[in-house]
Formats: C-alpha cells, structure tokens, sequence
C-alpha cells in the first residue's frame, strides 16, 4: 500500500473508532447490547439486538440490499456478513412487535433471500458466501473469498426466516442447510474449521495460514452453529459447538493480557489488542455464551474484561498499542 494510499486508510479506520467520519466501519460499530427477549432453548430472536443495523442509514441497492463503502479503490460493496446481520436485525424489530411489522419482515426476507441467491460452490465444492473485493489483512485476502463469520450468520438468519415463513417453500432451510456444511468441514477441504495440536477446534472468520483465530468472528461463528443444532437436531452441529465452547474456555487466557483483551492470536511479537469496541463486543459475546452453554466461567472472563474497560489508564494504553500495532501490520 503506497504511502498516501496508507495515510487515507488510517484516516477513515481511527476516524471510525473515535466517532468521527462515514466508512464502512459505521455500520459495525454500534454499541453492543444482548438481546434480552433471546432463548437458548428455541429459535427466537438473535442473541444481540443489533438496534442500529435495523435501521442503516447508508447505501442500498435498486432491491433495498444494504451496500457498505469502502471508499477509494474498493467502493461500494456487497458484504455477506453485513446483509446476514441487517437481515437480524430486522427480524429481531419484526419478532419485537409480536410479528406485526410488516415492512421489518420483508427487510428480514430480501435479505435471506439475496443469500440465498448468492451461494456459490467453492473451489472444493462446497456453498459460500464470497466476498468480491480485496481486503488487507495480514497476506491480501483476494476476491472471491468466504468467510466462517459469514457462514456462520448467514445460517442464523436463513433459519429465522424459514421458521417464520409459514410456506412449503424450504428454500431457506435448504440454503442453511448448504451453508453449514462449510461449517464442518477443515479449511484443506474448503471449509472453515482448523484443530490445532492441542485438538481445539476453531472456526476461522478469514482463512490465512498460519490462522489467526479472531475472537469476535469464531464466537458469532459458534451461534450459527448452535442455531443450527436448535433448528435441525443436528448431531454434528451439537458436537461442533461443544468442542468449540471448550476451545474457548482452554484459551481464553492467551486473549486476555491482564488490561484488556486481544482480537486474534496475531502470532507477532507485538499483540493485536482489540479496540474500544471489539473489547465491548467479546465482553458482550462472553455472556452470551454463559447463557447458551449454562457455563459460568464466561460470564467470570466477560467480568474482569468489564472491569479492565472501567479502568482509563487501561483503555488509554489499550488505544495507543492497539495504534501502533496497526501501523506496523497493517
């Protein structure tokens, strides 16, 4: 990335972490809040409210899909991960009226049925959703490229919608049911899933090698997954997210640095600590977890993350090596 080009890019990234400016990171950045109304039990609302993205007051097509902008060379672009949530969100606001709204269910529908329309087999035969344009990670991750967290949402909207469909069209369920296959299998078979030596089993939200195991996308990844189970009796699915809940708790202390907490295992010297928001995000997905598994210690590590955020000398030296770190990586 030439210099001026790099320049730009930190504009739009810090502008979008300190309240300031209009990218694509607008859309993800809303305050994240657990939806109370959520059951582990059945499949109900989604497991965070997502008030916000209901309403994105961004691009959309002729066809009412959201379009996120990335601005310079990479534009305005379709992202799967984006539509899955908008489309849960908007479920949520439908489900939250006592399924009154109408407009809120044809939002929830265009958007199941644009991912639906847009799977597509890999180069291993098997259904995703791809993302059309390039995007600096760690190597370039270069179009088309799918995602685990797409995988992963896509599937909890696809069967809301199903559910709540009331037809003998099983379009959705046969898309979710083409979707989660990507889920169980390894990333050498084209799918997302890596066990390491230690037999823990990650989902990768962006496939590199080595992997990076963010946090934030393995956990939104794993509800998929859960909702799957809810909705099919899936036996794989269940054991998927046992072993995955597991890895969580057998790892989370190589995310927590004793200040806050990090957004991937970088594997650079320099540790990619999480922004304000993605910290938020994990204490939030932390409790979601302790409700869907009954397990109290995430509810503990969401606890002593709160508690660090409360601290300003933490979220100050949280914000500044978070920084640097960019500019060295990135």
């Amino acid at each position: 990335m030439s210099l001026p080009a790099r320049w730009h890019y930190y504009r739009r990234i810090f502008g979008a972490y300190l309240g300031s400016g209009r990218s694509q990171l607008t859309f993800w950045h809303e305050t994240p809040e657990i939806n109370p109304r959520a059951c582990a039990s059945r499949l109900g609302e989604y497991y965070m409210l997502f008030r916000e993205k209901a309403d994105y007051a961004g691009h959309y097509d002729a066809a009412g899909i959201p379009m996120l902008d990335y601005h310079g060379a990479i534009g305005l672009q379709y992202n799967p991960i984006a539509v899955a949530q908008w489309g849960l969100a908007n479920y949520n606001r439908f489900r939250e009226t006592g399924d009154n709204d109408e407009e809120r269910w044809r939002k929830t529908l265009r958007a199941a049925d644009w991912l639906t329309a847009n799977l597509e087999r890999n180069a291993h035969g098997l259904w995703v959703w791809n993302h059309r344009f390039d995007w600096e990670y760690r190597d370039t991750l270069k179009a088309p490229w799918y995602s685990g967290l797409a995988q992963g949402q896509g599937v909890s909207l696809l069967l809301r919608a199903h559910n709540c469909a009331h037809t003998e069209d099983d379009k959705y369920r046969c898309a979710a049911e083409k979707a989660f296959v990507t889920l169980t299998r390894p990333i050498a078979e084209g799918g997302v899933l890596f066990e390491d030596d230690e037999k823990n089993l990650w989902i990768e939200e962006y496939i590199v090698d080595p992997p990076t195991h963010i946090l934030n996308g393995f956990m939104w990844a794993l509800w998929g997954v859960f909702d799957y189970w809810l909705a099919c009796a899936d036996a794989s699915a269940k054991e998927i997210f046992n072993r995955g809940a597991e890895t969580l708790i057998r790892n989370l202390a190589q995310f927590d640095t004793g200040y806050w907490s990090l957004y991937e295992q970088s594997g650079t010297r320099l540790k990619m600590l999480a922004s304000p928001f993605y910290h938020q995000l994990h204490i939030v997905q932390l409790r979601v977890m302790s409700r869907l598994t009954g397990d109290a210690r995430f509810a503990a590590v969401a606890d002593r993350w709160e508690a660090y955020a409360r601290r300003r000398s933490y979220r100050t030296r949280a914000l500044v090596e978070k920084s640097v770190f960019k500019l060295l990586h990135y």
